[in-house]
């Protein structure tokens, strides 16, 4: 549980002798990856505790704005060891419910945490690791990294070229309209950030300028199923029919492991988000932001362009490789129906906006994180921070990853899908 620590006698030997406290088994973070992998650590009898820097457990939704709702619905909290078992499957949950039910999986479980535990470097020593905190030192036998992949959030470099009238917040900091200056807002990129917010902000009232990114636009529902449903069982279950389209060995690059999730809502029950009608509701669509300099900001022409490309990008890819599942598996499922052609297009957008001249008072960067393993001093992370691993087990004997995006598959940052890359690496551990 959260309050579990090394005991006292522990620790007094260890303060008494100079020396770190040892355990089998370092977790390094307490969300979603770091409690499934303790609960098959804790299955596999392997000594450990999971050290996660927050005061309190409930992962990154922690850092979610107040109307968040989890994209994922409640069916796919399939966490290990406790499957949603609630009255509203097809749900949605709010960001404080999520927060509350990771913190009810970790008493669940038992799970050794231990919180307000930053790790600040991991080293090698004497075949085992050297762990530094905020609060001691430790020696373990293997360490899991599960710390996710949203530790910094990224701000462009136009960011610097704004004046310094205008807020500047990422969505990280975000937490309601009423948080952000009279005046109206420009927010850059549309991921599933981006979009969800500019509806919240469209709901107060706020004008909405939006600066378009390459993010799919995806269906919520896509044959007779929510997305993630198809998107579960055919990253999981795919390579079993020969289906390896979600899996990390189809990228078409490493650099694809950061791309973008689908745009999606989970708000008001659950729907698709389209561009074209946020357009439609009043939202000024333009192009990517490319410089800002003191109050001008420049923008590319090619939003005709930039919104067929979004729109296209499901069929592209994803849907193509839920469909080959679904036919290869010999699953009876309804066709899909896409929507009729939208050709709607706005009044051309400027590539030059003048802040003032548009009353723009605030800009959210609705940019993503960065990955940031930089206390791993150990050479085994790639160009992109990206530890080198096969199905988790990294290059350093007793080191290990959980829960990064395409870790594996689509699936391995996934709640409902974490638990597989989980139960690998245990087992691994487990066998040393």
């Amino acid at each position: 549980m959260e309050t579990d620590q090394p005991t006292a006698a522990q620790k007094n030997r260890a303060a008494q002798q100079n020396r770190p406290l040892e355990i089998d088994t370092l977790v390094v973070g307490g969300g979603q990856a770091g409690l499934a992998t303790s609960y098959f650590l804790s299955r596999a009898g392997v000594e450990h505790f999971v050290l996660e820097r927050r005061a309190a457990l409930g992962g990154a939704w922690q850092d979610r704005w107040d109307a968040f709702v989890l994209n994922t619905p409640n069916f796919s909290l399939d966490l290990p060891g406790m499957p949603y078992v609630g009255p509203e499957p097809e749900a949605f949950m709010a960001r404080d419910n999520a927060v509350h039910y990771f913190r009810n999986y970790a008493r669940r479980i038992d799970a050794p945490v231990r919180t307000g535990t930053e790790v600040t470097r991991i080293s090698t020593s004497d075949g085992g690791f050297s762990v530094e905190t905020s609060d001691g030192s430790w020696r373990a036998r293997n360490v899991v990294l599960a710390t996710g992949a949203y530790q910094i959030p990224k701000v462009p470099a136009p960011a610097a070229g704004l004046p310094a009238s205008v807020l500047q917040l990422h969505t990280h900091d975000y937490r309601n309209p009423e948080q952000l200056p009279d005046g109206a807002v420009l927010i850059v990129g549309t991921g599933q950030s981006g979009g969800q917010i500019a509806e919240d902000l469209l709901a107060a009232g706020r004008e909405v300028h939006l600066a378009v990114s390459m993010c799919p636009e995806a269906p919520r529902r896509y044959r007779g199923h929510d997305i993630l449903y198809w998107l579960l069982q055919a990253g999981i279950h795919g390579p079993e029919y020969g289906v390896n389209a979600l899996t990390v060995g189809q990228l078409p690059s490493p650099a694809a492991r950061f791309a973008c999730n689908p745009l999606l809502s989970g708000t008001d029950g659950g729907h698709d988000i389209h561009l074209r009608e946020l357009g439609r509701k009043g939202v000024r669509l333009h192009g990517h932001l490319e410089a800002a300099d003191d109050g001008e900001l420049t923008f590319t022409d090619d939003l005709p362009e930039r919104l067929a490309t979004v729109e296209a990008g499901f069929g592209q890819r994803m849907g193509r490789a839920l469909d080959a599942y679904i036919a290869a598996a010999g699953i009876d499922a309804p066709e899909h129906l896409p929507a009729p052609a939208d050709d709607w297009l706005p009044v051309a957008s400027p590539a030059l906006l003048n802040l003032a001249a548009e009353n723009i008072s605030s800009v959210l960067w609705a940019t993503g994180y960065k990955l940031d393993l930089g206390f791993v001093d150990i050479p085994v992370l790639d160009a992109w921070s990206y530890p080198r691993h096969v199905r988790g087990v990294t290059e350093q004997p007793g080191l290990y990853v959980v829960g990064l995006p395409w870790l594996t598959g689509h699936y391995s940052s996934i709640v409902g899908g974490v638990g597989v890359d989980a139960e690998y690496v245990a087992r691994c551990v487990a066998g040393r």
